[in-house]
C-alpha cells in the first residue's frame, strides 16, 4: 500500500487502518482468531492499528492488540483512545487530567508497550476545559509515553478552539481528527475536513461502510441479515433515504465492475482531506474481502455519479452511533423557559 503522511506529524500510514472495535466479547470473542486477523492485515501492508480503552468491552480489544503486536510493535503505528466510561465511578472516564494520567497507564499495560503513537480523545467532553485536557496530553508527550495527540467525533468549532488554546498556552496541538465518513454520511466535507486541512491535521475516518449499509447486505424491502453490525443500531437510523441511496449505488458499482464494498472504500480514501479509512472486520473473510479492493481507484465519472446520488456535504440522516452534541441532545438547551417566551 502506498503510504500517506498523517497530517504534519511526519508519520507514514497506510490508506487503510485496522480498527479493532469488533475484537472481544462485543464482536469476535475468539482472541486467537483476532490475533490472526491483525497479523494478516499487517502482512498485507496495513501499518496502523486503531483501538480504544472501551472496546471489547473495557480494555479487551487493547489486550488482544497488545498480544498480537508482540515482536512487531516497532513496525506499527499504534492508536488508542481515552474518554469513555470504564466503570461505575463517574471519574473513571472523561477528559480530565485526573483520568487521562490514570487511563494511559492502563492502556500501556494492556497494549504491552511503553508508548502510544497516537492518543485520541474519543468524544468531546463538555464538562472539562480544553486547556485542562491539552495540558495533561502535553505532559504525556513530553514524558515519551505518547508521540502525538488527536481528537475524535469533534465538531469543527471545537477543533478550532483546541488549536487556539494550544497556541495561547504553548501546549501540544491536536494532530489528528477521527470523524465518521462514508458515501451516505458526507457532512464532514463541509467544515471538518477543510478545518483539518487548514491546521495540518491528519484524518482517520471511521465507518466508511456506514455500519454495514454499504456492503449490499441491506436491501430495501428485504430482511435484515443475521449477525450484522446494524442489528444493534436503533432501527430509526436505517431510514428509507439511506436504503434508497443504496439501491442506486448497487447498479453503479456493478457497472464499474466492483462490489459495493469496494466502491465505498475507494470513495472514502479518494478525498484529499482523508488520510486513512478505518476498516473494522470481525472475521478473516471480511478482512480478505476488504483487502481485495485495496487497489481500487474511482475515476471522475464514477465520483460524479456518486455526487448525483448523495450530494457532497450531505448526511442522509444520522447514520452511525456517534457523538451528539449537548445542544442537540438536550431539549432544554434549545428552548427558552416557558416564562421567558414572547407571545406572538
Amino acid at each position: 500500500m502506498k503510504m500517506r503522511t498523517l497530517g504534519r506529524t511526519g508519520i507514514q500510514v497506510s490508506p487503510y487502518c485496522l480498527g479493532t472495535m469488533m475484537f472481544g466479547q462485543a464482536g469476535n470473542p475468539d482472541q486467537d482468531d483476532c490475533v490472526r486477523i491483525i497479523h494478516r492485515a499487517l502482512d498485507a501492508g496495513i501499518n496502523v492499528v486503531d483501538t480504544a480503552d472501551v472496546y471489547g468491552p473495557r480494555g479487551q480489544s487493547e489486550e488482544i492488540v497488545g498480544k498480537a503486536l508482540k515482536g512487531r510493535r516497532a513496525d506499527v503505528v499504534l492508536a488508542t483512545k481515552v474518554n469513555g466510561s470504564m466503570g461505575t465511578d463517574p471519574n473513571r472516564g472523561g477528559s480530565s487530567r485526573r483520568w487521562i494520567v490514570t487511563a494511559v497507564e492502563h492502556s500501556l499495560r494492556r497494549l504491552r508497550t511503553d508508548h502510544i503513537d497516537l492518543y485520541q480523545i474519543h468524544h468531546p467532553d463538555p464538562r472539562t476545559d480544553i486547556e485542562e485536557t491539552l495540558s495533561a496530553l502535553s505532559d504525556l508527550v513530553r514524558s515519551g509515553k505518547v508521540r502525538a495527540i488527536g481528537s475524535s467525533n469533534a465538531p469543527a468549532s471545537e477543533i478550532v478552539e483546541a488549536q487556539w488554546a494550544a497556541e495561547r498556552r504553548g501546549l501540544q496541538r491536536l494532530r489528528t481528527e477521527q470523524p465518521t465518513y462514508s458515501i451516505l454520511n458526507r457532512g464532514i466535507e463541509r467544515e471538518i475536513l477543510p478545518t483539518c486541512r487548514r491546521y495540518g491535521m491528519g484524518t482517520l475516518v471511521w465507518s466508511p461502510l456506514a455500519m454495514g449499509l454499504l456492503t449490499g447486505r441491506y436491501r430495501k424491502g428485504g430482511p435484515e441479515p443475521r449477525n450484522a453490525r446494524m442489528n444493534w443500531v436503533p432501527r430509526h437510523l436505517t431510514d428509507e433515504r439511506k436504503l434508497d441511496a443504496v439501491e442506486q449505488l448497487i447498479p453503479l458499482a456493478e457497472q464499474a465492475g466492483l462490489s459495493l464494498t469496494h466502491l465505498a472504500m475507494a470513495f472514502a480514501i479518494s478525498h484529499p482531506g482523508v488520510t486513512t479509512a478505518i476498516i473494522g472486520p470481525r472475521t478473516m473473510e471480511q478482512l480478505e474481502d476488504l483487502l481485495a479492493g485495496a487497489a481500487v481507484t474511482l475515476d471522475d465519472e464514477i465520483l460524479d455519479r456518486i455526487d448525483q446520488i448523495v450530494a457532497p456535504g450531505t448526511d442522509l440522516g444520522q447514520i452511525d452511533v456517534s457523538h451528539v452534541p449537548p445542544a442537540i441532545a438536550r431539549t432544554a438547551l434549545r428552548r427558552r423557559p416557558a416564562d421567558e417566551r414572547t407571545a406572538v
